[in-house]
């Protein structure tokens, strides 16, 4: 049974950091290409960081060089490290995933991480 479980998420201030964690169970993550997305209230869901079997990553606008994606492959995991964090990257994270051939959106999704950046 294929599943994504997220970690991390939580409250913290203007300019600190968290780290997303995603345990990947009953499929090699190593042969997929992960990703996270983002959806905050009344917005749709986007696309944050992407990253493909041979370790290339993609970001969207808002979050290059603020936001790192990575994977241990031996531990199947995709990690996501968010420092200089902003109000307006309060929002649900999801883990992510499709095969390497595959284009669009990901066929594999986790439930979910809030991220809630306030003072």
């Amino acid at each position: 049974q294929v599943q994504l479980v997220e970690s991390g998420g939580g409250l913290v201030q203007p300019g600190g950091s968290l780290r997303l964690s995603c345990a990947a169970s009953g499929f090699n993550c190593s042969s997929y290409t992960m990703s996270w997305y983002r959806q905050a209230p009344g917005k749709e869901r986007e696309s944050v960081a992407g990253i493909s079997r041979f370790g290339s990553t993609d970001y969207t606008d808002s979050v290059k060089g603020r936001f790192t994606i990575s994977r241990d492959n031996v531990k199947n995991m995709v990690y996501l490290q968010m420092n200089s964090l902003k109000p307006e990257d309060t929002a649900m994270y999801y883990c992510a995933g499709r095969p390497w051939y595959k284009s669009g959106r990901p066929d594999y999704w986790g439930q979910g991480t809030q991220v809630t950046v306030s003072s």
